[in-house]
């Protein structure tokens, strides 16, 4: 059975923002605007998403 996988991407910076949200972008793969990242969906990758849903875009990815 594969796992299902999430893409996500940044669409808003994090100037002006709190730094852990910044750091919470770092340990999911995101340095830059409009980055994209494919993360495996486990609870730990949804709780920082969590965090940071202003932030960014998210997609489900059926394959």
């Amino acid at each position: 059975m594969k796992q299902a996988k999430l893409r996500v991407t940044q669409i808003h910076s994090t100037i002006a923002r709190d730094r852990r949200q910044d750091v919470i972008l770092r340990g999911l793969g995101l340095k830059h605007l409009h980055q994209q990242v494919v993360v495996a969906d486990t609870p730990s990758f949804r709780g920082m998403i969590k965090k940071v849903l202003h932030l960014v875009q998210v997609e489900e990815l059926h394959e």
